[in-house]
């Protein structure tokens, strides 16, 4: 997909603040509300802009501990498969679950109050029957963004 200087600038704007009025968003870039709107339908239509969300703070939410949750399978099946992204979708906590080359088969990003909260999550995601789990839990936050690079 070709995206142009305008599209550029709208999408830089709108992926740090969504909360944008059209009118606002068009004054910014220079173009009239309904060309700007024209162009965010366009973006939308083509799935360059998937959703639009709010962020919520995670500390807020009493959900402070973020774990990365590396996952071996010894089945390598589509039907174990298609029932570990179930089991990870029932999952309250699982933010992102991605199937990786190298030593691991999966990778899972998620949100716990806290170890015993940990626990239950592990507890639930066991039962989808994995080889091997191993954990690492986020001491510090260096950078976190969901700004793509235009």
């Amino acid at each position: 997909m070709q995206l142009d200087r305008q599209d550029i600038v709208l999408l830089s704007i709108i992926q740090r603040d969504a909360s944008q009025s059209v009118g606002e968003l068009a004054d910014t870039v220079g173009m009239s509300k309904s060309a700007c709107w024209r162009r965010l339908q366009k973006l939308e239509s083509q799935g360059v802009i998937k959703q639009r969300v709010a962020l919520l703070d995670a500390n807020a939410l009493n959900l402070s501990l973020t774990v990365y949750i590396s996952v071996r399978t010894n089945q390598h099946n589509d039907e174990w498969a298609a029932t570990f992204q179930r089991a990870t979708e029932l999952i309250p906590g699982v933010l992102e679950v991605y199937r990786m080359s190298g030593d691991l088969d999966y990778l899972i990003k998620a949100v716990v109050a806290d170890m015993p909260d940990y626990d239950r999550l592990y507890k639930q995601l066991i039962k989808a029957d994995i080889y091997d789990v191993s954990s690492s839990f986020v001491m510090e936050t260096l950078k976190h963004t969901t700004c793509l690079p235009l």
